[in-house]
């Protein structure tokens, strides 16, 4: 039997609460600390990303036995990894001896992980397996459980999309996960099998904080005014009766039939598929033009006929942008990830895709065509729009030094009558220019940051 050993770490200094969190998120705004205040940072790192479900590795990441990733978890260290026997954990990399990481390569594959410090070596359940020289030990680490390397006590995967917590109390991640999973289930199934494998595209830095990007991944807003250049390249060859890429929202987005929804536990989605026309092709028809590419398309075209618009539609970005709180986002084909480096500082890693002809419909020729088609469909907003956002964030983070004006503000599409409609299921849906979103999964962060997580990590006996 596995032993959890429970962590009370706290949240306040001293006797006295941090902040008053319910002072610091109101209805309308949020106080600039939240973003700038490194003890909100610390407390979101055991109150966030360790109290509640967060996204750590795709299962084809670490497709067989032994295979292995490093990630985080927060800022914890983590070796993620299929161990001997199948099972996926997610190991601290730390090793318990003298603390430094086991493990200091991005991938691979390993029964085991020797320290390169000292030389224990752990095998990839975690257990300690021997170390050099043990007549020096008084006891038999080997058989001590405190020596076997720490783990996150509950790992759970949802269609290949590995969570963990340290929360024991947590709910089971499709509870947690609730009616965002319709959105992620859709995103899948339109693939042969309902699966993608992942694929490393681009990893960003900014000096920012790391809610700058999940505030931005609802947000469509901003879309007109910093995304110009992307807009223009997108269609810069369209034709006249087609709109490319991101254009509907130079047409009156409030108007437009997409839409913001709040799918609860911080998750939300926006769905711009109302916009395509629905049919075969329909969505390769909005996909922006890249020049060198073009002949593959053709090549598909004559050779499959009608069947190859639903082919080139494997190949197009689907438009809507899945966000699973707090650091997972699922826009296009794309996987983002948020990691919080410090309270002014973050990671985010955008992660291509691949489709596989899982029960050979496709073929191999026009299997590799498609994937071709979708790694160039892939390269446009990493390389474009998130330079545009990341600019957009770190200008932020220097705006809010100006300590004397405190307040953000989100209260677009608030208090108008009609604009916000609340659906049976419970979920809140607004146009995809309103900030509801932020609204609502701020309301969530301020749960969190108020709640007592059951804190626990995990070893083998």
């Amino acid at each position: 039997m596995t032993t959890l050993e429970r962590m009370r770490i706290p949240s306040c200094a001293g006797n006295a609460p941090l902040h008053d969190w319910d002072d610091l998120v109101q209805e309308d705004r949020v106080h600039r600390l939240i973003y700038t205040d490194p003890a909100v940072f610390d407390t979101e790192m055991t109150h966030i990303f360790g109290g509640t479900w967060v996204y750590l590795a795709h299962e084809s990441q670490i497709p067989t036995t032994n295979d292995f990733i490093t990630g985080k978890l927060g800022l914890r260290p983590l070796i993620i990894t299929r161990d001997s026997e199948g099972v996926i954990r997610a190991l601290f990399n730390r090793c318990t001896h003298r603390g430094t990481t086991l493990c200091r390569w991005n991938k691979g594959n390993a029964r085991s992980f020797q320290c390169p410090y000292h030389g224990w070596n752990f095998a990839n359940s975690g257990k300690l397996r021997g170390v050099p020289w043990p007549d020096g030990y008084a006891e038999k680490l080997v058989r001590d459980p405190k020596f076997n390397l720490a783990q996150v006590p509950r790992v759970e995967s949802y269609r290949g999309f590995i969570f963990g917590t340290l929360n024991v109390g947590a709910p089971p991640i499709e509870d947690h996960l609730g009616p965002i999973k319709k959105p992620i289930d859709e995103w899948l199934d339109r693939n042969p099998g309902g699966k993608v494998t992942v694929c490393e595209a681009n990893r960003f830095k900014y000096k920012g904080n790391w809610k700058l990007a999940y505030d931005n991944s609802g947000d469509g807003y901003h879309v007109i005014y910093s995304h110009q250049s992307l807009l223009e390249t997108e269609n810069r060859f369209k034709d006249e009766d087609t709109a490319k890429g991101m254009s509907y929202y130079k047409q009156q987005p409030d108007e437009q039939p997409m839409y913001i929804q709040y799918m609860g536990n911080g998750h939300h989605f926006k769905d711009k598929r109302p916009n395509l026309e629905k049919r075969p092709g329909g969505l390769w028809a909005i996909e922006s033009l890249h020049p060198g590419m073009e002949h593959v398309a053709e090549k598909l075209r004559a050779k499959y006929g009608d069947k190859a618009e639903s082919l080139l539609d494997l190949a197009g970005s689907e438009p809507v942008n899945i966000n699973v709180f707090p650091n997972l986002s699922l826009l296009g084909n794309h996987i983002q990830v948020f990691q919080p480096v410090s309270y002014e500082e973050t990671d985010a890693i955008w992660y291509g895709t691949r489709i596989d002809d899982v029960d050979g419909s496709i073929g191999a020729d026009a299997l590799n065509d498609i994937n071709a088609l979708r790694m160039r469909t892939q390269e446009g907003f990493p390389n474009f729009g998130e330079v545009d956002d990341i600019t957009n964030f770190e200008q932020i983070q220097r705006g809010l030094r100006c300590i004397e004006d405190e307040w953000i503000y989100m209260h677009r599409g608030l208090g108008i009558p009609g604009r916000i409609e609340t659906l049976k299921d419970g979920t809140i849906k607004g146009p995809a220019t309103d900030e509801l979103f932020m609204r609502e999964y701020i309301r969530e962060w301020k749960r969190l940051m108020k709640a007592e997580p059951d804190i626990a990590i995990r070893r083998e006996p």
